[in-house]
């Protein structure tokens, strides 16, 4: 088990999962801004329970990571998850920046993908599985408008299963960013960034991958070899539900607009963004998020069940 557990006093690991860490079963970590801020009630609760349902079959652990009164909580009960759907009012969105405050203040958090691989490394956590990672926001060059997720990559040793980043996001220079900062960007048996909602997009991945195996393997000699940060695992959005380029993308150019006039800027774009892509889709956009979502969380499993028994038989 890791030894922070044991010296990080703001930190509640439900007992499934240290008995899970303990024994060194696989665990997979959740995020919980799609539950407050991702989906409306009660399908973000609904989605929130499915996903653990999709881990648990294949045979992980899930362990969804939120602030709960100024608790840190990794692995959620069935209330808590029902806290977290319904009040979202209550809830703020918290990143690395936010989480002394959220803390201190004895408030409820719902964690980002930044705030979810911090908890995620303190508690021992490997593998995460996510919708879409954050990046770097169309017009940056004038905005700076970068997602702190891109960071937390650079720097933290947990593996993200994402559908690619999403594609509200420039891809281009998400991939750049990457790039310069040393995050391996892996993609699951595609040589392309999956762009969310679509399988692909013009942009290459670091290194194509075409199973579990691989992938924890890779993760083992980085992290092994002493080289600091997290790995992107690129898991392209299953055929059935990707939505056409064409419409996805007059839908994004839309919303972006709106954004714009409106002056939503920060934290708080992506909610809007996804939200007014939904509204513009007529939920075909919802649907798909929520299957990319599932899919991710099977590859996670599937990856964090590979991770275990290489750290179990070395």
């Amino acid at each position: 088990m890791n030894k922070n557990i044991a010296l990080n006093e703001y930190l509640d690991i439900s007992p499934e999962v240290v008995h899970a860490l303990a024994d060194n079963r696989p665990v997979v970590a959740l995020e919980s801004t799609i539950i407050s801020h991702g989906m409306p009630y009660p399908l973000n609760r609904e989605t929130a329970l499915q996903v653990e349902q999709c881990i648990r079959e294949k045979g992980a652990v899930p362990a969804t990571i939120a602030i709960i009164g100024g608790r840190i909580k990794v692995g959620l009960s069935h209330d808590e998850i029902e806290f977290l759907a319904k009040e979202r009012d209550q809830v703020i969105k918290v990143s690395r920046r936010d989480l002394p405050f959220v803390i201190a203040a004895g408030k409820h958090g719902a964690t980002t993908v930044a705030s979810t691989m911090i908890i995620a490394e303190m508690a021992g956590i490997a593998v995460f599985a996510t919708g879409g990672i954050g990046g770097v926001h169309r017009g940056a060059e004038r905005s700076f408008d970068i997602s702190a997720d891109l960071q937390e990559l650079a720097m933290t040793n947990v593996a993200v299963v994402c559908a690619g980043a999403k594609s509200i996001l420039d891809l281009g220079l998400t991939v750049e960013y990457l790039e310069t900062h040393g995050v391996p960007l892996v993609g699951y048996r595609t040589e392309k960034l999956p762009a969310f909602f679509c399988r692909s997009s013009p942009f290459p991945v670091s290194v194509r991958l075409d199973d579990p195996q691989q992938i924890a393997h890779a993760m083992s000699v980085k992290w092994r070899s002493g080289l600091k940060g997290g790995i992107v695992v690129a898991n392209p959005i299953p055929e059935p539900f990707a939505m056409a380029e064409e419409r996805i993308n007059s839908a994004i150019e839309q919303a972006v607009h709106e954004a714009e006039n409106q002056g939503i800027v920060g934290k708080e774009s992506t909610p809007f963004l996804l939200a007014r892509v939904t509204e513009i889709t007529g939920g075909e956009s919802l649907q798909a998020n929520i299957e990319l979502v599932f899919n991710n969380a099977k590859l996670a499993a599937e990856i964090a069940i590979a991770y275990q028994e290489i750290n179990k038989t070395s």
